[in-house]
């Protein structure tokens, strides 16, 4: 279908923040390949150190204002600036908005009149205590009841059929909610395969934010016990976050430190060159709508041992075909260990895993965003 004349985004973070990982990641991805087909897309988002107020990157005007709170109240008074003719948004009137739900949307389908589509990749009563006991009550309230009725009437989409079911439980009709899965950016170009045969230490990773309910001290805990059942076995750590100077402690406190890198940021080869020499991809995160490392760790034919109480992680591993899910820390620690002294299935997870991955691209996740554009003018 013919792509709408103007989009706007609205996330609290974008892919540039300290703190952004894969939710702003979709999102931006989905608004550069719409803009690559005509789209004039805007993204609204939150300031942070460094960031410039506006900026345009693959395509997409980028404005930035307020904080990790502040940023609701400043996007919905930008879009009501922007409707009387002041402010960034001045003579820009969306075809579409797309509100992200990190946990709490910026209720735009309040002051603005185009077609809002809630875009939520999972449910966080999980994270929500994270905030602080008073915070994390109202965010879950305004999460699971304020939301659903403000958006009764709006179409949502999220990133896997298991999201898809937290948000039926939530009250939301079936038929308002469309599963649209991340899409992959190609592998750069150069990367060097594994080694065929032994190497030194067989390498696991772990490409996350480093923030608590990811839960990487469960790597940690599985490096550290297989390391003392004399495993030769070493972990690469990829992402950073508030949380790292916890885990680098946790890592010392078990006596691996001087087993595990930690790589912080990286460049997106260098990201791809430390998942293609690993034996495999270790999720042991607390929550996911999808888990966006999982496929990118498949491009690699790595395949992921995570959790299957995380959600997500149900849709994007296929237990036993694609990856290996686990029911807790022990069970996690002795998956890790069945792949390392079992190359061979390893080997054939991966290759599943890889196989896989190639069904996914960002420019079919537009294709299908881009369908669901058309219901909604229908």
């Amino acid at each position: 279908m013919t792509p709408p004349s103007r989009v706007l985004l609205l996330c609290w973070r974008d892919t540039g923040h300290p703190q952004g990982g894969g939710s702003e990641r979709y999102l931006e991805s989905v608004g550069r390949e719409l803009a690559a087909r005509g789209s004039d897309v805007t993204l609204v988002t939150a300031q942070y150190p460094g960031a410039p107020r506006t900026e345009h990157r693959d395509g997409v005007r980028i404005l930035r204002a307020g904080g990790r709170l502040g940023v609701y109240p400043r996007a919905l008074l930008t879009i009501l600036a922007g409707r009387l003719g002041r402010g960034p948004l001045a003579g820009y009137a969306p075809d579409v908005v797309i509100d992200t739900q990190n946990g709490m949307p910026f209720f735009a389908t309040l002051v603005t009149r185009a077609p809002t589509i809630l875009l939520v990749h999972h449910c966080h009563r999980e994270q929500w205590p994270v905030a602080g006991r008073a915070l994390g009550h109202l965010g879950w309230f305004l999460e699971s009841r304020v939301s659903p009725w403000v958006h009764r009437r709006n179409h949502y989409v999220t990133v896997s059929a298991p999201s898809k079911r937290e948000l039926v439980d939530l009250g939301v009709d079936d038929g308002r909610i469309t599963v649209i899965r991340n899409g992959l950016d190609p592998v750069p170009a150069g990367i060097p395969p594994r080694p065929a045969g032994p190497d030194g230490p067989v390498r696991m990773c772990v490409l996350s934010r480093l923030v608590p309910h990811k839960q990487v001290e469960h790597a940690l805990i599985a490096l550290a016990d297989l390391r003392r059942a004399g495993v030769d076995v070493e972990l690469d750590v990829i992402g950073g976050g508030w949380w790292s100077d916890e885990l680098i402690s946790r890592a010392r406190d078990l006596g691996v430190d001087e087993a595990v890198d930690f790589h912080g940021h990286v460049t997106e080869t260098v990201k791809h060159q430390i998942l293609a020499r690993a034996r495999v991809h270790l999720m042991p995160s607390r929550k996911e709508g999808w888990g966006l490392a999982v496929m990118e760790a498949a491009q690699h034919g790595v395949p992921t041992i995570g959790y299957r109480s995380s959600v997500g992680l149900m849709d994007s591993v296929e237990d036993g075909k694609t990856g290996l899910l686990v029911d807790g820390i022990d069970e996690f620690t002795s998956a890790a260990r069945k792949l390392i002294d079992n190359p061979d299935e390893a080997s054939r997870l991966g290759d599943a895993a890889h196989r896989k991955s190639q069904r996914y691209s960002w420019g079919a996740t537009a294709d299908e965003m881009l369908s669901v554009f058309a219901r909604l003018w229908r």
